[in-house]
């Protein structure tokens, strides 16, 4: 049975990726799981960020005897696991990402945190409010690290072309096809700086990774793998 990691997103945990798990179970993976500090009843560590969620993965890894396992990471835990594989091109298998976004500048952190206000969270998308008070211990911490780890990117985005060219694994980058965070631009930009990726669009679906079809994506995941 083979082995597989899977990494949640931004204000996710690793519940938010149980539907994939269970379809990647029923094509004979072992499928391992766990929430970035912070995330879902996880504690927060002094440190919040990618590089801080990228040495939890390495300490998974090991911990988990997962050496070269291939990895899927959603939206951020894509962006986690690139940058890792960055600093030790040895430690993950295949990479899959899906809905990860590359690009980040100033302006477009700015416009990212104006989502992350609870306030307006609470006014306008009540259910989004509930949602993430049932998934993590403190939402509104959560909401505020991820807003300052977002400008922080903006500022510098660590997952630079240099970084880019020392992935020497195998890359399979994912878009949704009506995916309103993420553009077809600058994933075709990250693909063109890797030295090993392929690219997979899914049809019909949003960036939430609630609006994928599971069955397909487990099954491009399973093939690539392979």
């Amino acid at each position: 049975m083979k082995s597989i990691i899977l990494l949640h997103g931004a204000l996710g945990a690793k519940d938010q990726l149980e539907p994939l798990k269970e379809a990647l179970t029923k094509l004979n993976y072992q499928v391992h799981s766990f929430s970035f500090s912070g995330h879902g009843d996880v504690p927060f560590q002094s440190e919040f960020g990618i590089e801080q969620f990228a040495k939890e993965l390495k300490k998974f890894i090991s911990g988990n005897k997962l050496m070269q396992a291939p990895v899927f990471g959603y939206s951020m835990g894509g962006y986690v696991a690139l940058y890792l594989a960055s600093q030790q091109n040895d430690l993950l298998g295949n990479i899959i990402t899906l809905g990860t976004k590359f690009s980040w500048t100033k302006d477009i952190a700015q416009r990212e945190i104006k989502q992350l206000d609870p306030k307006i969270i609470l006014e306008k998308v009540p259910k989004f409010a509930e949602a993430l008070k049932q998934r993590h211990t403190d939402w509104e911490l959560l909401l505020e690290r991820t807003a300052h780890m977002m400008v922080s990117l903006g500022n510098e985005n660590i997952l630079n072309e240099d970084l880019f060219s020392k992935i020497q694994n195998k890359v399979l980058v994912g878009l949704a096809d009506k995916d309103s965070m993420v553009t077809a631009e600058e994933t075709s930009n990250a693909i063109e700086q890797l030295e090993n990726a392929k690219r997979y669009t899914l049809h019909e679906t949003k960036h939430p990774i609630e609006s994928v079809d599971v069955n397909v994506l487990a099954d491009i995941v399973h093939q690539f793998v392979q």
